[in-house]
């Protein structure tokens, strides 16, 4: 089994930036990839950005150029860069990652507030 813990988010005015993080335990060696997902009051779940463990990156189009998805796998933690944050980014973000065999995993989350 695998456990996610977000840390980071926190109230920002527009235009400023935050670090999110995503601390991975547990079976994490056998982690393949690690997706940042958000979710606003009243709207759906938003994939916003994944992680491979070669390094291989993917954005939303909402986010690409304002969101960089990095690890550290010394750490077993993934990050999420946010910088120029819109008052439309609020939301709560999530970590999840799936393993076969086992399913989906997700952690907490970690709540985002742009304020305008």
């Amino acid at each position: 089994q695998v456990q996610l813990v977000e840390s980071g988010g926190g109230l920002v005015q527009a235009g400023g930036s935050l670090r999110l993080s995503c601390a991975a335990s547990g079976s994490s060696f056998k982690i393949n990839f690690i997706t940042w997902y958000r979710q606003a009051p009243g709207k759906q779940r938003e994939l916003v950005a994944t992680i491979t463990n070669g390094g291989t990156t993917n954005y939303a189009d909402s986010v690409k150029g304002r969101f960089t998805i990095s690890r550290d796998n010394a750490k077993n933690t993934v990050y999420l860069q946010m910088n120029s944050l819109k008052p439309e980014d609020t939301a709560k973000y999530y970590c999840s990652t799936f393993l076969t065999g086992f399913g989906n995993y997700w952690g907490q989350g970690t709540q985002v507030t742009v304020s305008s």
